[in-house]
């Protein structure tokens, strides 16, 4: 990659999410994917969704000064490669796995959530310390609730048909997964987000071992916004199925790491994780 510092100017200028550069920061090619870590302390790999890493995990910038956190970059964002046939959570799945190494606590967000759901089951027992996992798309598992089949139905309508999908449902979406929509044309980086989105894999197939995670003891909390009912659902029934934790933040919608109060209670659990576990089966 050259020096580090000149790739992190590059990266800086294409607008990614990049520290900068100094003692703390730095960046590293791993297979098709850029990890940027900053900070001291513990791993935290940080696994954005449809927004990036900037949008996302912005807000935790300042637990790098107990926390290293590394800023996964999925395929497609710069200044990572682009992906070969659209967004894929196998694919996603595939990239993380070499960074489960390290034994990093793993926090992802929406779409990045599957891909970090599917690497954990696979990893050897131990790889992660623990998953902190935000507002993702798991409609399964809660079936025939109507608010969570249109959730299901409108993602997958996003991803198939794009800037094509019904001008309504598109906008009723976009609010819901945090992109600034008014009543006119569509900011260009929204649009170039849906465009990105548009082909990849439909997160209602993702089926992830949720079965291996609990088995395996993994610490899990699941947070959520509380901004949209489908959403609390399917979040109340991921923490049910992984034996979880479970916390609101609102007051900034799809992006929880943002919101008032998160900060503080994901750095509470990576400290102390699978207390209340212990608690419960006590």
């Amino acid at each position: 990659m050259g020096s580090p510092c000149r790739a992190a100017g590059r990266r800086r200028r294409a607008g990614a999410a990049v520290p900068p550069c100094g003692a703390r920061g730095y960046a590293r090619l791993v297979g098709e994917i850029v990890v940027v870590r900053d900070g001291r302390g513990p791993e935290v790999l940080l696994v954005h969704g449809g927004a990036g890493p900037r949008t996302t995990w912005g807000a935790l910038a300042p637990l790098a000064d107990r926390w290293t956190l590394a800023y996964v970059h999925r395929r497609g964002y710069p200044p990572s490669s682009p992906p070969r046939h659209g967004q894929d959570f196998e694919v996603d799945a595939l990239d993380l796995a070499p960074l489960l190494v390290g034994r990093p606590h793993v926090v992802a967000h929406s779409y990045g959530v599957l891909g970090a759901l599917i690497a954990a089951a696979a990893a050897p027992s131990g790889s992660v310390r623990s998953l902190t996992l935000i507002e993702p798309p798991l409609t399964h598992l809660v079936p025939d609730d109507p608010e969570v089949a249109w959730l299901e139905r409108t993602g997958d309508a996003v991803l198939t048909h794009g800037m094509d999908t019904d001008p309504v449902e598109l906008r009723k979406f976009l609010r819901l997964a945090g992109a600034p929509v008014g009543g006119g044309p569509l900011p260009e980086d929204v649009a170039a987000g849906v465009r990105r989105a548009h082909g990849g894999r439909l997160p209602s197939e993702a089926r992830p071992r949720l079965d291996s995670i609990r088995a395996a003891g993994v610490p899990v909390l699941v947070a959520s916004g509380g901004h949209a009912a489908a959403m609390e659902r399917i979040c109340d029934a991921l923490a049910t199925a992984l034996r979880g934790e479970r916390s609101v933040h609102p007051g900034a919608g799809h992006f929880v790491a943002a919101a008032p109060g998160f900060a503080a209670r994901l750095e509470t659990f990576m400290r102390n994780p699978g207390r209340a576990r212990a608690t419960s089966d006590s």
